[in-house]
């Protein structure tokens, strides 16, 4: 267990909702972006355009905003002591947050293939994709300020 002070437990958590809250942007939008990438032709301004946004959004936003993520809420969790980890919401919510990472280890992934013009998959394929980060968030807000086991 951490021992850490109300004011700086304040401050962690501002920092992990800011973190999630830039995370899930990128988590939501960059899906969009593949939906747009595979109408495009191989090749073209628009195809070129399209791989700059997705890595520097991968790169530069998503993966320091889920470490953050990760870091903080760690930080928080441990501060709370050990009971919270057996806590049913808590569980629920930690392999929802599991899962994001899995959705974002997934897209990286999908933005290599797309930077290498390798993409198989249809723009119908991302749209669905675009929907798991939402569902996964749904259920990790309603964990956290419901717990509703």
């Amino acid at each position: 267990m951490i021992e850490i002070s109300g004011t700086v437990f304040l401050w962690v958590k501002a920092l992990h909702v800011i973190s999630v809250i830039s995370w899930m942007a990128g988590l939501l939008y960059l899906p969009r972006l593949f939906v747009y990438h595979a109408e495009a032709e191989v090749g073209s301004d628009k195809s070129e355009m399209l791989k700059v946004m997705e890595r520097r959004l991968l790169r530069a936003i998503m993966t320091p905003a889920m470490m953050a993520s990760w870091i903080f809420g760690v930080i928080m969790a441990a501060s709370l002591g050990p009971d919270v980890w057996v806590e049913p919401w808590f569980v629920v919510k930690l392999i929802c947050v599991v899962a994001m990472s899995a959705a974002h280890s997934k897209m990286a992934v999908w933005r290599k293939d797309f930077a290498e013009d390798r993409n198989t998959r249809s723009h119908k394929f991302y749209r669905f994709a675009n929907e798991v980060p939402t569902v996964l968030m749904i259920a990790i807000v309603i964990m956290v300020i419901v717990k509703p086991f």
